[in-house]
């Protein structure tokens, strides 16, 4: 019996002490960890043209060419991908499976709670796909009110609140794991209309060979319009804000422009003068 207590006491203090080094390692902050040249980890989902993976693996879209272009102005090279689903971003940062999310994250007040985010790099209007001749003339959230449309959109997209507040009732929301599986939706016509950024519904209409069309993205109200930043833990606000240095540095560039032109961002896609401060008051 004394023998057994005291291998479970050792047990317990081998575990204690290897808790110890876990917690001294999870302490380390990420600049300090990138100052000693350790990977810095981008996590994304597979979003195009935002930030999806290449066939190799590697880190494609603009949103990852952009943070990895800041990263490289800030003197960080050591970069490693880490994909998940989008729903997974916020939480896989906050627990430390990755330390950045480059997915081409929307800033809004419910996500500002939970992390935090560099300075806008892009403005991002939203759009609709919707089958050929749009049937039921969806245009804007109003309309899949006004013609009860069934409305699938991305779980955890901000397109999500904003169909609530236009007064979209939930049990016509349909949510799925990302663009794939929303343009499946729309062409098996369980769904009237796609929900997403411009980006990716103008990107999913040109794949589909006619199969659907992408709605005008004029149509839709100012207050849909959202900025999408980068996406920090809140205990990195030390390279966050080197990070916004950089970037105040490199947006707008022509070496940032020319590394995201293929992805069809332009100077449109630049983000003005309103501040993550202001987006996450005001979304």
């Amino acid at each position: 019996m004394k023998n057994t207590i005291f291998k479970g006491l050792a047990t317990l203090g081998m575990a204690a002490l290897a808790f110890g080094f876990a917690g001294s390692a999870n302490a380390q902050s990420l600049l300090e960890r990138a100052e000693k040249g350790e990977p810095i980890r981008i996590g994304f989902a597979n979003e195009v043209p935002f930030a999806y993976p290449g066939e190799d693996g590697s880190p494609k879209g603009f949103v990852n060419a952009y943070t990895i272009g800041v990263l490289k102005t800030m003197g960080f090279e050591n970069i490693e991908p880490v994909q998940t689903e989008w729903g997974g971003l916020i939480p896989g940062l906050n627990a430390n499976r990755f330390d950045i999310v480059t997915g081409g994250m929307n800033i809004l007040a419910s996500r500002c709670e939970n992390i935090a985010f560099s300075e806008p790099m892009a403005k991002v209007g939203d759009g609709f796909i919707v089958a050929p001749g749009n049937p039921k003339n969806i245009s804007d959230y109003a309309s899949l009110v006004e013609s009860n449309a069934v409305m699938v959109t991305g779980a955890g997209y901000s397109n999500i609140e904003a169909a609530k507040a236009a007064g979209v009732p939930e049990s016509n929301i349909m949510q799925v794991p990302g663009p794939t599986e929303i343009l499946a939706a729309v062409r098996a016509g369980r769904a009237d209309a796609g929900a997403g950024t411009y980006f990716t519904m103008k990107q999913l209409a040109d794949s589909s060979n006619g199969a659907v069309e992408a709605s005008d993205p004029n149509a839709m109200p100012e207050d849909s319009f959202n900025w999408a930043g980068i996406g920090f833990r809140k205990a990195d606000q030390a390279f966050l804000d080197k990070f916004n240095e950089a970037q105040a540095k490199y947006l707008g560039s022509e070496e940032m422009l020319a590394a995201v032109a293929e992805y069809g961002y332009g100077e449109g896609s630049l983000p003005g003068d309103r501040t993550t401060e202001w987006v996450c008051a005001n979304r």
